[in-house]
């Protein structure tokens, strides 16, 4: 279990302050705003009312004691900024910080993030990503040119198996896993056959994916 304080509940703050939180860790909540807080009491661990640029304020949270500190500071970058520094100051372990543009993200590195997150450009990315790809579900991106692709079985490998089809040689893609419904079969073997009904968790280049039958 790991613990996180997010600073600032703005769209992006409270949505990752109630996802984080659903899968089981800690998170304590900051905004000025008191029904943001009081919203957000009943899915986290804990939640504080004050204007988080406040030096003593912070230091009363213990800030060394998260795993890492996320700022969402949404409509006010030079609070944002004080903030970073501020908790990279007492301590804290990691800090990640939001920016709306990279002129932004680099004045949040430059005071001490140790990450900086493009929520809109990033979603934008794999909408784009998704929408142009033939036949994909979902993607978690690992570099520039690799991800991982959740994919419908190809019409033509229906009733063939891996070996037969000599997935990795012939399309350059690594199976990760299988899914059938709500059961998921991670690394699976060379006899398996494919059914018309699974998805496939696949490794692979974007020009991988493109080349791959439908």
């Amino acid at each position: 279990m790991k613990s996180a304080l997010v600073i600032g509940l703005g769209r992006f703050g409270r949505h990752f302050a109630a996802h984080f939180a659903s899968l089981g860790h800690e998170v304590m909540v900051v905004d000025s705003r008191e029904d943001l807080v009081n919203a957000l009491l009943p899915q986290v661990t804990g939640g504080q009312i004050a204007d988080a640029a406040n030096e003593d304020f912070l230091r009363t949270l213990g800030v060394r004691d998260f795993d890492f500190c996320l700022v969402g500071i949404a409509g006010n970058f030079e609070s944002a900024l004080e903030i970073v520094a501020i908790l990279k100051e007492l301590g804290a372990k990691c800090v990640l910080a939001k920016a709306g543009n990279e002129r932004h993200g680099r004045l949040l590195l430059r005071c001490g993030a140790d990450q900086v997150i493009y929520p809109e450009k990033e979603i934008g990315r794999k909408l784009a990503t998704r929408l142009a790809a033939r036949n994909m579900f979902d993607y978690i991106e690992l570099t520039p040119e690799y991800a991982i692709y959740e994919i419908p079985t190809p019409t033509s490998w229906v009733g063939k198996s891996i070996i037969q089809l000599n997935v990795r040689a012939k399309y350059q893609v690594s199976i990760l896993a299988i899914k059938n419904g709500n059961d998921t079969l991670p690394m699976p073997g060379a006899d398996h056959v494919f059914s018309a009904q699974e998805h496939l968790l696949i490794l692979a280049t974007h020009k991988a994916l493109d080349r791959l039958p439908e």
